[in-house]
């Protein structure tokens, strides 16, 4: 079977990874794709964001099945242009991708059917959103979550601990003029991922993971895409996980088919473990990175025969998704400045020496000048590593940092914090 992967990161790159090594693989294509997808994968000249083109490159390389990374293309409808010519697509539909291009969507389905999530409004105005300021308390107890409703990239978010930060926060969303904005409760507890394959009707779950989304070291200063993860999600317990399958995601699959757009792909359910029990916080329709990176660590089991089951509509009969008993553990190494403006350019050496500690490291944001792998973005590399408990995987993971020659580059020093 010949496979198309669409993406350029970290989680593409962990994808390329695992894909190769699916013995129902032909030949792998990846777009627009990286250095580090180039050692799996063919790198094509197509332009991903041209529909025609990917649908024209899809029937000519006799392309068995399109695999959708980021959520991007998935939000502007790839997958659908795709399934129009019969070609089995990992990824949901335009409509069903809403759950994260569109935030207030999600908490207007919570709200349709049930789903425990915290109590919200959704604002278009600067004056709107400081009216439901008072819904949350006055002076400074108004602690709440303000969240831009459309693609953010993981850092359209500020969670405000008191109501002069919400003031702040608010007129620096509505500084350039009407947007469309979720204001939510701030919940209490620990936060996990859960990921969740639904081929439209059936879901499996697929793994848990916490990722560290703060940049600085003890979660402090803003948001950013996510500066490491860990898996599985320790505080997630098999009953808690039920729950989160019976009282959100589940409802959610069906909400959708029952309104005609089926859910087919990996929903990513990001949840607080709250006293009252598992709360949605937000969804995203595609693996997240770094999530994506341990998971594809501790997956067992053939990646592409599996996708293509859920494309297909046979996740029923296919087998349960299989995990390593360990704990993978990846760091995100950035370009100095991220999330502001990072610094491009810089050198990077190392990688072979990394991966002969055993740990693999994922390009991110790479690209080749001459024979030189530079940073072009952001978040540059996530160095992964596993082992028998988090302290391991921990102690593999950071060796395997001081490996890599990255001096325009940074990490945090303490992923794996919150389960040591």
């Amino acid at each position: 079977m010949n496979i198309l992967l669409v993406g350029s990161g970290g989680r593409e790159h962990a994808l390329a990874w695992r894909l190769a090594r699916s013995p129902t693989l032909d030949t792998l294509f990846a777009a627009p794709g990286n250095p580090g997808i180039a050692q799996h994968a063919t790198i094509p000249d197509l332009d991903v964001d041209d529909h025609r083109a990917v649908v024209d490159f899809v029937r000519r390389q006799h392309i068995g099945l399109v695999v959708i990374g980021p959520e991007a293309p998935l939000v502007k409808g790839l997958a659908d242009n795709i399934r129009a010519i019969g070609v089995p697509v990992f990824g949901p539909g335009r409509e069903a991708a809403r759950l994260e291009g569109s935030k207030g969507f999600t908490k207007d389905l919570c709200a349709r059917v049930g789903i425990p999530t915290a109590r919200y409004f959704r604002v278009t105005s600067r004056d709107g959103a400081l009216a439901c300021l008072d819904d949350f308390g006055a002076d400074d107890h108004g602690a709440c979550v303000i969240k831009a409703d459309g693609l953010a990239a993981g850092k359209g978010v500020v969670v405000a601990a008191t109501r002069a930060e919400a003031e702040a926060a608010i007129a620096d969303l509505y500084r350039g003029g009407p947007v469309e904005a979720v204001i939510e409760e701030r919940m209490e507890g620990p936060e996990a991922s859960l990921f969740v394959l639904s081929d439209g009707t059936s879901i499996a779950a697929f793994g848990s993971a916490q990722d560290h989304k703060r940049v600085g070291e003890g979660d402090t200063g803003p948001n950013t895409g996510g500066m490491g993860a860990f898996s599985p999600a320790h505080e997630l317990t098999p009953d808690l996980e039920k729950r989160a399958l019976d009282e959100i995601v589940r409802p959610t699959i069906d909400a959708l088919a029952a309104s005609g757009t089926p859910y087919v792909g990996v929903l990513y359910a990001g949840l607080m473990l709250t006293a009252d029990g598992p709360k949605l916080i937000e969804y995203n329709v595609r693996f997240g990175d770094p999530e994506c990176q341990v998971l594809m660590a501790r997956y067992d089991g053939d990646l592409a025969a599996l996708l293509l089951a859920v494309a297909e509509g046979r996740l029923a009969d296919a087998p349960a998704p299989a995990f390593r008993d360990e704990v993978a553990l990846t760091v995100v190494m950035a370009a100095t400045g991220y999330p502001g403006a990072p610094a491009m350019g810089g050198a990077i050496r190392g990688i072979d020496a990394a991966e002969a500690t055993g740990a693999t490291v994922f390009q991110a944001g790479t690209r080749l000048d001459g024979e030189t792998l530079v940073a072009a973005g952001g978040r540059v590399l996530a160095v992964t590593a596993c082992g028998t408990d988090i302290a391991a995987a921990q102690a593999a993971a950071y060796r395997a940092v001081d490996a890599i020659d990255f001096p325009t580059g940074f990490c945090r020093r303490d992923i794996g914090r919150r389960a040591t």
